[in-house]
């Protein structure tokens, strides 16, 4: 029998808001599987932040950088948010991102190129900042976006210095507009994406995993209305379209960027934006770091480096 700690309940009450003797029922039940708990919370409609993001501890900066048809991001993380913002680590950080689109999103080949004046490779270097600045540091990640007509857009959240901050976000749009005009667009998506958060840029994107999982929730959800089969069936498609799909599907959500009208979806501000242009533009892919995302589970393929929403 799995043995449910104090700092068990702690942790998922953090987490979720739901009452100390409800989690460690949840975890009882789920033999302390913390997911499962979570899970289990919402089925019972006891989470009061089940959509909350677990907030991690780790610090540091997000880089990142455009070239054209070419973007790169960075995650290197410190320990405290004293060192993030010390003028050696920024250029740390800046120099590291300068080297990203050499690596094409491979964390070992940006790891083992060489950092420009110091004889050493990246991972080298770091070793010896580390010593230098008294925190322990690393580079945790790297990604890459490309097209092969259009542009790449970036944007970086909480800004700290040029293209250095705890958010960053690539959008690359395919497109044969002028580019001045997808420069705009793009950067308009980039903040949304910041803002916004989506898991993919299109529905059929979405890891299947993660929608059986909402489908397991609302489907509990929906049979305490005590409906036939069939009802709770359609009760629970429908409210994956309508609640799940437009909160994490890029081309369905809200658009929140400028221009906005607090009701238009991010497809039809694109489809405006195409018969503006006079061409249609795609939105290829995206990626969005947030510092310390996924640290401790807490994430999916963009914690991974994988750039999100890839077509």
């Amino acid at each position: 029998m799995t043995v449910v700690t104090s700092s068990m309940v702690k942790a998922l009450r953090d987490r979720t808001g739901a009452g100390m003797m409800d989690c460690k029922t949840a975890l009882t039940e789920t033999h302390g599987d913390m997911e499962q708990a979570v899970d289990w919370l919402r089925k019972k409609g006891l989470s009061k932040a089940a959509k909350k993001a677990e907030r991690a501890a780790t610090d540091g900066l997000i880089g990142v950088i455009t070239k054209d048809k070419i973007g790169a991001i960075v995650e290197v993380n410190s320990e405290t948010d004293f060192v993030a913002r010390n003028a050696q680590f920024q250029e740390l950080v800046r120099t590291i991102t300068s080297l990203a689109p050499q690596a094409e999103g491979d964390l070992p080949k940006l790891l083992a190129l060489p950092y420009p004046g110091k004889g050493a490779a990246v991972e080298e270097h770091m070793k010896s900042m580390v010593a230098t600045i008294g925190e322990n540091m690393s580079v945790r990640r790297t990604a890459q976006v490309s097209v092969t007509e259009g542009v790449v857009s970036e944007y970086v959240h909480n800004k700290v210095a040029d293209g250095l901050g705890r958010i960053g976000v690539l959008v690359a749009l395919d497109s044969k507009a002028e580019k001045p005009v997808l420069a705009t667009l793009g950067r308009q998506i980039a903040m949304h994406v910041a803002a916004a958060s989506p898991a993919a840029v299109r529905a059929e994107q979405l890891d299947p995993a993660l929608i059986e999982r909402e489908r397991a929730v609302f489907t509990e959800q929906a049979k305490a209305s005590g409906k036939g089969p069939e009802i709770v069936a359609k009760m629970v498609e429908g409210r994956l379209r309508k609640e799940f799909f437009q909160q994490v599907v890029l081309m369905q959500q809200t658009f929140l960027g400028a221009g906005g009208d607090g009701k238009a979806t991010v497809e039809q501000v694109l489809k405006g934006a195409e018969t503006t242009a006079g061409a249609p533009i795609k939105i290829a892919t995206f990626v969005r770091y947030a510092l310390g995302e996924g640290v401790g589970g807490n994430g999916g393929d963009s914690a991974k480096g994988a750039p999100a929403g890839k077509s």
